[in-house]
């Protein structure tokens, strides 16, 4: 459990209702901290901590709560307190929180909002999940290109209480159409009596209302953007994608990119271990664990076909662990910075060819080097061992290095290949990449070494 040191401190101050002195603790800390601090609480404790704060400080700390916690506090206030909260809320958290709400309460607290504030979360609400309009905010600054620079400080002094950032303002024409920007910086530098059209920034990078969300965070990223417009069709600047949720936009993509590499389903969010419940831990893990635990059953239908090869050389059951993990790891190397450059957009699927040739390189490097290794460990290792009439150690030495050579250069062929093929099909490279590999290299793997075995040694 978090902050179990202060927990009891936060309910003293509950139990007494010395509310100055939470105050005064909201004061010295940044609501981040407040927020984190508190969230041991019950929802119901948190509430009337925060409750007691000016309702900008009250609105800040709770955007910094979690999302289930947050859900969890509005289900246990008035409809009243709850619209003055989502009004004093960022835009883009106000939307998210709101999306989550049921359809009856929707419905329930969009009446007791401003109409501004309805609009907002209707417009917002209407873009597609993971697209850039869902994530972006409307607090932004936008200028005319023809007002003065003056001017535009002046319209900046009255905005800024209200915006997430002012250190861009996005220059536009008469048609709100996005045609340029202006730093802060610029606009105090700049002559009061220029005119903005004249100093802005005629090269914007920009978004749009439904590109993918990752793609907007990463030209955040890339660029070293402190915001990215978003524009719509008409190429009319509709909100401002900052870089804090850019980080979080991330964050997110590399949970839900994490977990598919382990072939865990279901919704991919943050922070959320201790507060889901089990049950929903076992339906995202058990459809594909028994998906590919059933297709694994043709190992043992593999390992049952070979049986007299395996009576007759009890040997190579010994090594056959090592040959499966060798290709394992090759095969997940190769399928790991394939995904990657397949989410960096460095590659897809017409690239198979360039790909392929330059992983069988590698692979046939790394088969030469493990080759030897492998030979040298059964030599090594199996002195002494009984060697059926016939055959000697250095031959039997020679067929697994054979053998775990060529699951080498397998595995990482069909890791390269898989999320390719994934990409093209329109499906999650991610998901292919580890769990569903692992079980397809075992299978081929076994085939491999005793077809190999049998073929070099006769058997």
């Amino acid at each position: 459990m978090k902050n179990v040191i202060l927990l009891p401190e936060f309910k003293e101050i509950i139990k007494t209702q010395n509310w100055q002195l939470f105050k005064e603790i909201c004061e010295d800390n940044h609501p981040a901290e407040i927020a984190e601090l508190i969230s041991a609480l019950e929802p119901k404790e948190v509430w009337e901590l925060i409750e007691k704060l000016e309702i900008s400080q009250r609105a800040e700390i709770f955007s910094h709560l979690d999302l289930s916690l947050q859900i969890e506090i509005t289900e246990i206030i008035d409809r009243r307190k709850l619209a003055e909260l989502l009004t004093e809320l960022p835009s883009d958290d106000r939307v998210d929180l709101f999306k989550k709400f049921p359809l009856e309460k929707q419905e329930y607290i969009l009446p007791a909002l401003a109409q501004a504030e309805r609009e907002d979360i209707r417009r917002l609400a209407s873009y597609p999940e993971k697209s850039a309009g869902s994530v972006m905010t409307s607090e932004y600054v936008s200028l005319p290109d023809n007002i003065t620079v003056q001017e535009a400080i002046n319209r900046l002094r009255l905005e800024a209480p209200k915006k997430e950032t002012i250190y861009y303002s996005y220059v536009i024409n008469s048609a709100r159409q996005l045609i340029g920007f202006v730093s802060l910086a610029d606009l105090i530098m700049a002559n009061p009596n220029s005119i903005i059209k004249d100093i802005m920034h005629e090269e914007v990078i920009f978004a749009t209302v439904d590109e993918d969300q990752e793609s907007a965070a990463k030209k955040i990223q890339k660029y070293d953007l402190i915001a990215i417009p978003v524009v719509n069709g008409n190429h009319t600047l509709v909100g401002i994608i900052t870089h804090d949720d850019a980080l979080d936009i991330i964050t997110q993509e590399q949970t839900e990119d994490f977990e598919k590499l382990m072939a865990i389903g279901g919704a991919h969010e943050a922070g959320v271990y201790l507060k889901t419940p089990v049950i929903t831990h076992f339906k995202n893990r058990a459809v594909w664990i028994i998906s590919l635990a059933a297709l694994g059953l043709l190992s043992g239908i593999i390992i049952h076909n070979f049986e007299s090869t395996l009576m007759s050389m009890m040997i190579l059951a010994l090594y056959m662990p090592m040959v499966a993990d060798t290709g394992g790891n090759t095969g997940s190397q190769s399928a790991t910075v394939v995904v990657r450059a397949i989410a960096l957009g460095e590659i897809n699927f017409k690239d198979s060819l360039i790909v392929l040739w330059k992983e069988f390189r590698i692979s046939v490097l790394i088969a030469l080097a493990l080759g030897v290794l492998s030979w040298g460990k059964v030599i090594f290792l199996s002195q002494g061992s009984e060697i059926p009439q016939g055959f000697t150690l250095e031959n039997i030495g020679f067929a697994i290095a054979i053998a775990l050579s060529l699951q080498v250069i397998t595995a990482t062929l069909i890791g390269a290949f898989l999320p390719l093929l994934a990409s093209r099909l329109k499906l999650d490279p991610a998901v292919i990449a580890s769990p569903a590999l692992t079980t397809i290299v075992d299978i081929t793997g076994l085939l491999i070494y005793f077809t190999t075995a049998k073929m070099i040694l006769g058997l």
